[in-house]
């Protein structure tokens, strides 16, 4: 299983020395040579990567290539590049073709990279040349913009929506046509000016549309979406859904009407329910005429001086549907974050943006092209809905609304948490042979993997009083994975199992299930109830495993991490609610964080239930008597499935052997030990939270580094087959230190975001808890990590991206920790990634709060200005990613010879297949056609993503500073 957010791939290396070397001449210049060059970097403060797309305008190919430009500063080339012969003369350098790429045909791209030192000011080249003909800038996709509807605009089913768009095309290039999309679907395409287009019969309810413009070029430019409604008869319309006023303040908002009347409507505004210091003192009551009906009018509304919270104003008229409006009423002196936090929340929650689903799920991201953890942006994660647990926890702190919070706590009961009817056999559940042991494999080629009875598992100890403690034998656990919008066409809605692809519910999916070498990009999607409806004959089951037979089944796997964040977020809204007076308002919602809590303890156990400890050889390491069992870790998953037929009378349960530094959380662990609001029920829940919580401080002690950053983690079960580790691995409590623990492409120990994920959590428990070993491992680490930030004078900032490591930590002593003089860190490649700052943001502000650091302090306030300041668009706060990976499209994906299905929609799935090829519904995005020209040789696409997850942890760090800080 993949972690809920993978770091894009390929990140270059930067060297420190370089040679310079005279240039290469290069071929004769062709008399009708045209071309253009992109010029992209990724900058790190003291040196850079540069990469360059030579492309071919013109008619005839180019047989051999040097492209020459010159720097203006001190930009000092750094080793010998890559997919070119790259030199450097003074400030002049010269990139010549290879052999493999020598030739660029018309339309074609071909592209090379370097790495470069320099100091000072590291300004963009202006002037290019291959074989010695100048070459116009980068060609710039055409501008577009939809000009209607309007974002936020109501329909009535059966109305014409209009829609509208300008297109401007660049470098003398032309329009050749625009086409206009709902979500993912194509409605029309016009190719003449004005572009426009009357769409009707829409289907009830939210809509994402928007415009495509192609030049003649074909480079092609989207427009920003507008989110509408379509309403089943006429509506109100009001725009934006939700507003913010302070205290003695005023705030606006818009009405319209839908469709023409045939006589005057009078729309009436109210307050209908919450805060009654808010309150309606302009356009109470609007007169709309078959003329001006739409023509948007304005109500005003007005705070008092005292209240606070939130109010719902409902503007309704006679044989219309009725608009509401979320009203948030702020102290005068609630500051700059908190309000910033209330804007940012209002711009994820509108509709029109696009991050929910019609059912109110978050989407991994607004955008649908995108591959990373979940290979489909309208995928989700649980870490999603726990995202969503913390942004409504914030939301109640600041508003004092907690019917937010409690909503979202419902909507993962009902959509991510399995059903009765999706788990209907663990009545059948034998604690004492929790599952048949399956050994792990390296390669997803070594799949699939022989079934063995002859391993003896260990007796799982905590069935028998999770059951007794909540009357059910149902684990109450997150599945991770799920296709919002049955994308694949599963149909695993919960409460069904594979309804197919006509269904219109969130899908249960699964993806990564063959070993530590299987990225995204090799993964084989399978319904997570398996009736062998799709795939071959058993359906997808005989790829991961070999058995005689197979039986229909359910399956689902938790991410601990998420389930860990949902309980983090439950004690924070527990501990505001209180603090305002109304701990009763979450109290329900609070107790079942403890019921997550207490079979979270899954996690904690071993694989197959074996002893922790210097485990080697499947049937030589002993089977595990109880507690005996359990690391007290949170590690990558636990799963549970068993048979659709419920006269077949089997289930199953496992752990897992291995933990990830970054996915330890004892924050939660101290909710769980300290808040009585979430105490597990269980008989031994408790007392296994207090070990685990000090068993996870310890862990993370042992994981850092010299230079303070947390290392990998440790397994029990070495390979994921018991196998013997290499001597002299260090060992925690018997656990082998593994520095790339569960996946290795790319290695897991890599991405920078997992150290701040991980020491977040420990900087709010320190600042719950005053632990002084957090905070002796929190000074070493932000003393590190704020040695490796860089800010700007424009406020822009350059945070860690990629980690390289060596050495080992030394073997844990309780009693005396070692130093680990020998394992170090260093940092690779830097970035502005927005969510990872947001949760690095909030770090350092508990740290400070706590501890006084006053530069920790500083920097955080440094990171929110910074992306507030440079980086918000229309949907949040977003950098442009260039995505190198997504060459892997055409990667292929590892399937037995001689084994043939089909997936859902009918793609193949045979010896052949590559990601793509079991995917071809991708080549449907509006955007692929950006992916396709990079797979035909030109350059990288760029995407500007809007992650859900990424959007709450800014938005939450806002918060967390304005709370923490009165600012």
């Amino acid at each position: 299983m993949s972690p809920p957010k993978l770091p894009a791939l390929g990140a270059a290396l930067a060297l420190l020395a370089a040679g310079l070397s005279t240039a290469v001449a290069g071929p004769a210049a062709a008399a009708s040579l045209q071309c253009s060059v992109d010029y992209t970097t990724n900058d790190w403060g003291s040196g850079f990567t540069a990469n360059v797309a030579v492309n071919n305008k013109g008619t005839a190919a180019i047989s051999g290539w040097t492209l020459t430009y010159a720097y203006t500063g001190n930009q000092t080339l750094s080793g010998s590049g890559w997919s070119g012969t790259w030199s450097q003369s003074g400030k002049n350098i010269s990139v010549t073709n290879l052999d493999w790429n020598a030739t660029i045909v018309p339309g074609g791209s071909v592209s090379a990279g370097a790495n470069f030192a320099y100091s000072g000011t590291n300004a963009a080249p202006t002037a290019f040349a291959v074989n010695g003909t100048t070459c116009t800038g980068a060609h710039q996709p055409p501008v577009t913009t939809l000009t209607s509807p309007a974002a936020g605009a109501s329909y009535a089913a059966g109305a014409a929506v209009p829609l509208a768009a300008t297109a401007t095309a660049s470098d003398g290039a032309t329009i050749s046509k625009v086409e206009f999309y709902d979500n993912t679907t194509l409605l029309a395409t016009d190719t003449t000016a004005p572009y426009s287009f009357s769409w009707t019969g829409a289907a009830s309810g939210s809509h994402s549309v928007y415009a495509k413009a192609y030049d003649s070029t074909g480079a092609a430019g989207e427009s920003t979406p507008a989110g509408i409604t379509v309403a089943a008869g006429p509506s109100v319309s009001a725009a934006p859904t939700s507003v913010s006023v302070t205290q003695g303040k005023t705030g606006t908002f818009a009405l319209k009407l839908s469709a023409q009347p045939s006589a005057n409507v009078t729309v009436a505004t109210t307050r209908t329910s919450g805060n009654t210091g808010l309150s309606v003192t302009g356009g109470a009551s609007l007169t709309f005429t078959p003329s001006n009906w739409s023509t948007a009018q304005t109500v005003t509304l007005t705070a008092d001086a005292a209240s606070t919270g939130a109010a719902t104003f409902t503007s309704s008229a006679t044989g219309y549907t009725a608009s509401t409006v979320t009203v948030t009423e702020l102290a005068a002196g609630s500051g700059v974050y908190n309000d910033r936090f209330l804007q940012l929340y209002n711009k994820i929650k509108a509709p029109a943006n696009g991050y929910f689903s019609p059912e109110g799920i978050p989407y991994h991201s607004v955008e649908t092209l995108l591959v990373e953890a979940p290979d489909q942006g309208h995928e989700t994660t649980s870490e999603a809905y726990s995202y969503l647990l913390w942004l409504e926890a914030q939301y109640g702190r600041v508003t004092k609304d907690w019917s937010k919070f409690n909503a979202a706590w419902t909507l993962m009961e009902t959509y991510m948490i399995p059903t009765h009817a999706d788990q209907p056999t663990n009545s059948f559940y034998n604690a004492s042979k929790p599952a048949t042991y399956a050994p792990e494999h390296p390669l997803p080629s070594d799949y699939p993997s022989q079934l063995d009875t002859s391993v003896t598992p260990g007796t799982d100890p905590i069935a028998a009083e999770l059951q007794g403690a909540y009357g059910t034998s149902d684990v109450y656990g997150m599945h991770w994975l799920q296709d919002v919008d049955n994308v694949y066409g599963y149909g695993n809605a919960p409460g069904k199992c594979e309804a197919g692809p006509s269904d219109t519910g969130p899908s249960y999916i699964n993806t990564y299930q063959r070993g530590a070498q299987e990225s995204v990009w090799e993964t084989i999607p399978q319904p997570t109830c398996d009736k062998f409806a799709y795939g071959g004959k058993n359906g997808y089951l005989d790829l991961f495993v070999k058995d005689s037979s197979y039986a229909k089944q359910w399956k689902y796997t938790d991410a601990p991490d998420a389930d860990a964040r949902a309980v983090q977020a439950a004690y924070w809204a527990d501990t505001w609610a209180k603090a305002q007076g109304n701990g009763a308002s979450v109290s329900a919602t609070v107790a079942k964080a403890g019921k997550m809590g207490d079979y979270l303890r899954y996690s904690m156990y071993d694989k197959y239930f074996k002893k922790i400890g210097n485990c080697v050889g499947a049937t030589t390491c002993a089977a595990g008597t109880g507690k005996d069992a359990s690391h007290y870790l949170l590690s990558w998953y636990y799963a549970w499935g068993g048979a659709t037929d419920s006269s077949a009378g089997w289930a199953w349960r496992i752990g897992d052997s291995a933990a990830h530094g970054g996915y330890q959380n004892p924050m939660a662990a101290y909710a769980l030990v300290n808040d009585a609001a979430m105490a597990p029920k269980s008989a031994t829940g408790k007392a296994d939270w207090t070990t685990s919580l000090s068993r996870q401080v310890e862990f993370i002690q042992w994981l850092q580094s010299n230079e303070g950053a947390i290392a990998g983690g440790a397994t029990n079960s070495w390979e994921g087959s018991y196998a013997t580790p290499p001597a002299g691995t260090p060992t925690f409590y018997g656990m082998f230190y593994d520095e790339a623990p569960v996946y290795h492409d790319p290695p897991s120990n890599q991405w920078f975001g997992f150290q701040a994920w991980g020491l977040e959590r420990v900087a709010e428990y320190y600042y719950a808890s005053g632990d002084a070993k957090a905070k002796a491992v929190l000074d070493k680490w932000v003393t590190w990590a704020l040695s490796k930030t860089t800010f700007n004078a424009d406020g822009s900032y350059q945070i860690p991206s990629t980690l390289a490591w060596s050495g080992k930590p030394d073997t844990w002593n309780a009693g005396s920790p070692g130093a680990n003089a020998g394992l170090h860190v260093s940092v690779v490649d830097y970035t502005k990634d927005v969510g990872v700052a947001g949760s690095y943001a909030k770090l350092l502000s508990y740290y400070a709060a706590k501890s006084g650091n006053a530069a920790a302090k500083t920097a955080a306030q440094k990171l929110l200005d910074g992306m507030w300041t440079n980086n918000q668009d229309s949907l949040g706060i977003a950098v442009p990613e260039t995505r190198t990976d997504y060459s892997r499209f055409k990667d292929s994906v590892s399937v037995p010879s001689g084994w043939t299905g089909t997936m859902p929609n009918g793609d193949p799935v045979n010896s052949a297949s590559t990601f793509l090829s079991i995917r071809s519904w991708y080549k449907n995005d509006p955007s692929f056609a950006k992916v396709q020209t990079y797979l035909d040789g030109g350059a990288a696409p760029v995407f500007t993503y809007h992650r859900f997850w990424a959007q709450a942890d800014i938005a939450t760090a806002m918060a967390t500073y304005g709370d923490l800080f009165n600012a």
